[in-house]
């Protein structure tokens, strides 16, 4: 009788919570039933078989959260595929001493493929894999730079469809847009593997198709095949390619200098994990077990490195330690909802935006009377321009004349970069939260050009078109808040830019001037900063040449 365990649910997903099970003792059942419902905290998600066989004892229950690698059934008749028994050690394992380094680290090779080097991983992902009757499985494509996931929105085919190669598949959301999905080869659908709410990764299998075999899924295969690295190029290379795995006392270290930890042979582990624990310089006796009797898995090691990189460092400053969160119940009716992946990248990127970057905000007012009557008069021919494209003209400018704001700072390298081209990010209110697309070289772009292009882009944010291109590239970012309200605010640096401005609502407001009170309409703009590339008077420099810029709209070129 064997085991069935929880098999891997998705890059980053640990464990879930069972909320149905679909099968009961003494139910047949074959490889790629879905034997259970599960709800993880990015979707709710049916679990396939892993094996064939015939269920025996039931060993977890609805509501019960489950670790991946995890015993949930006995199972008669069939042995669990290596997917789901990843947590047990192999015969040769359990010898100890009589296992050689190399094959441990060949074993370890074969179970964490998540340590191999970038380039290997996506070579063998991206061989379309074919099955007996011509059919063969089609994988997600390249979705863009550092884009490794998404949430299935639609699927825009079904079963029986013939497919054109560049036809549109899938809507997916990623952490920064919503975009279309070209299939990379022809043929006709046979069987869906995904479903809208499904998170899936680049180079998993989508479709099975019949009478086309997919294409590459990312440029590295179309490469000439490499020579597989021996055993010291690829611990080199996975020094380089997967640092995140050290903690980070021995990331700060030389790593090839690392002292061996001491084998104790009351940890129980087995060798390929205590391995792995003295390659990435963890005392493996620190790491908590999640097996029976506290055995230690090769992710148990994973997951305790992790939680050491991410948490701050003894004695040094890092973000704070999460707090639980009070039972709010106590005081009445609670409702909660799943964060979309625009709302957690947001939080994610505006948090280590604020605790990595010293910020100060500077700011001024600037009369807008003489451009608000220019405006109008545009806007009265049939042509609306809101105050934003003027700003980002202004803005452009300054920049040529500050070189300073329209840097990044590079700390591992103790360097400032300028940048020569000049791209203004506008931030854009949508229904799944903000987001950033730029403009590009906004420098050499008139003010009707800027203001069409705005209403574009916006427009195409909120229905979700935006591009991963139109998010990238930008040297400072501008965000209006006018139109909803409010007299002042202090924008984030949206990093790696190093300056951001802020724009309130206009008011009227009664100044003095040549010896009498007038009434002006007033503008209150914010600007941040990065006080370590900016300092306080550069700042108010700035704000100040934008605001007299801005006083003088009978200077600006609406054609360029």
């Amino acid at each position: 009788m064997a085991e069935l365990k929880l098999p891997e649910l998705g890059e980053n997903i640990a464990q879930g919570t069972v909320t149905k099970i679909l099968v009961k003792s003494g139910d047949t059942i074959k490889k790629g039933q879905n034997i259970l419902e599960l709800e993880t905290d990015k979707a709710v998600l049916e679990v396939p078989s892993s094996s064939d066989g015939v269920i025996g004892e039931i060993l977890i229950k609805a509501g019960a959260v489950v670790k991946v690698g995890q015993s949930i059934f006995t199972l008669t008749g069939s042995t669990p595929s290596a997917t789901a028994t990843v947590n047990e050690p192999s015969h040769s394992e359990a010898k100890g001493p009589q296992t050689g380094h190399s094959s441990l680290f060949a074993e370890e090779s074969r179970k964490d493929s998540s340590l191999r080097p970038a380039a290997s991983v996506q070579n063998d992902n991206s061989k379309p894999t074919t099955v007996p009757g011509g059919i063969s499985e089609m994988k997600l494509p390249a979705l863009g730079e550092n884009i490794e996931k998404g949430t299935v929105t639609k699927v825009l085919v079904k079963v029986g469809d013939t497919l054109k190669k560049g036809q549109n598949i899938l809507e997916i959301e990623t952490d920064k847009a919503v975009l279309e999905v070209p299939s990379p080869s022809e043929g006709v659908i046979k069987e869906i593997l995904i479903k809208a709410g499904a998170v899936i990764k680049v180079a998993q299998p989508i479709f099975k198709i019949e009478g086309g075999s997919a294409a590459s899924t990312s440029p590295a295969a179309k490469a000439p095949a490499e020579k597989t690295p021996s055993h010291s190029e690829a611990k080199a290379e996975e020094s380089k390619t997967d640092s995140s795995l050290r903690p980070a006392a021995s990331v700060q270290n030389d790593s090839s200098k690392i002292a061996p930890m001491p084998i104790r042979k009351d940890i129980p582990a087995a060798p390929s994990v205590r391995l792995l624990a003295r390659e990435l310089g963890i005392d493996i006796g620190q790491v908590p077990g999640s097996g029976k009797a506290g055995r230690i898995s090769i992710d148990d090691v994973k997951a305790y490195c992790k939680a050491l990189n991410t948490s701050p460092a003894v004695g040094g400053a890092g973000r704070p330690a999460q707090q639980p969160l009070p039972n709010f119940t106590k005081w009445g009716t609670v409702q909660r909802s799943a964060m979309s992946n625009v709302r957690k990248k947001t939080a994610e990127h505006l948090s280590y935006a604020w605790t990595s970057i010293p910020h100060v905000t500077q700011f001024d007012k600037v009369d807008i009377t003489e451009l608000e009557k220019l405006r109008k008069s545009i806007s009265g021919t049939g042509k609306k321009i809101s105050v934003t494209p003027f700003i980002i003209k202004v803005v452009a400018a300054a920049l040529k004349k500050f070189p300073q704001f329209n840097s990044s700072i590079d700390m591992t390298t103790q360097e400032i970069v300028l940048k020569d081209y000049v791209n203004i990010g506008v931030a854009v209110d949508t229904d799944r939260g903000l987001i950033v697309p730029v403009l590009k070289n906004v420098d050499k772009m008139s003010i009707l050009q800027i203001s069409d292009e705005l209403t574009a882009m916006a427009e195409r944010a909120r229905l979700r078109k935006t591009t991963i291109e139109e998010m990238q590239g930008g040297c400072f970012t501008i965000s209006n808040l006018g139109g909803i309200g409010g007299t002042s605010f202090t924008p984030i640096v949206n990093w790696p830019e190093v300056a951001i401005l802020g724009v309130s609502r206009g008011s009227m407001e009664q100044v003095y001037a040549d010896g009498h009170f007038t009434p002006r309409l007033m503008l209150p703009l914010s600007l941040s900063y990065d006080h370590r590339v900016i300092d306080g008077a550069d700042g108010a420099r700035f704000i100040r040449w934008v605001c007299e810029a801005i006083q003088q709209p009978f200077l600006l070129d609406l054609n360029k």
